[in-house]
């Protein structure tokens, strides 16, 4: 009996780390804040034969949001610009691939993000495979690649996925922007 105690103690263990790794496998391979918006945004875009759209910012008035998509591939970009009025009147017209030269090369550096989104598909924690491309984010002067190699990064898993879940959500929130834009602000 002593034996088969022993057996359903190791098991009862064994299950519960199990199903303690059932409970965080969900949690990592959640889909990114980022990804409904991502698709909708591509969709309404080739619905509307597009390849750039901007935006202003929601919550931000001198910021300006603008998007590239190519096939298979999402760049967006948002940043303060020094004459917002300029961009607006870019904007009323419609004028969105200006918009995005403007903010990649005019726009304030210290208030510049760029997301390279390389499958249009929401940013991703890390490739799928490793022969699969990475998303990447640059921030100002700092560039980090969500290819899931923070330690090449020099950076701590914690802090990488600090990062991570904080750039999803900011282009999360730049996404949505533009599918507004598109949709008539509504």
């Amino acid at each position: 009996m002593h034996t088969s105690s022993r057996v359903l103690r190791h098991s009862l263990v064994a299950l519960c780390l199990v199903s303690g790794l059932a409970w965080t496998v969900p949690a990592a391979a959640q889909e990114p804040a980022s990804a409904a918006a991502a698709t909708e945004l591509v969709a309404l875009m080739q619905a509307r034969k597009l390849d750039a759209v901007a935006a202003r910012h929601p919550s931000q008035p001198t910021t300006f949001i603008a998007a590239l998509h190519f096939p298979g591939q999402l760049l967006v970009v948002w940043a303060d610009y020094p004459v917002p009025v300029l961009l607006q009147e870019k904007l009323h017209n419609a004028d969105y691939r200006a918009i995005y030269i403007d903010l990649n090369s005019a726009a304030d550096p210290a208030t510049k993000t760029l997301v390279t989104d390389m499958s249009a598909d929401g940013l991703r924690p890390r490739r799928s495979g490793n022969d699969e491309p990475f998303d990447m984010q640059d921030m100002g002067t700092r560039s980090i690649r969500f290819d899931g190699r923070w330690r090449d990064q020099k950076m701590s898993e914690k802090d990488y996925m600090a990062i991570y879940q904080e750039s999803d959500r900011a282009y999360a929130e730049a996404l949505a922007a533009l599918v507004a834009e598109l949709k008539g602000g509504d």
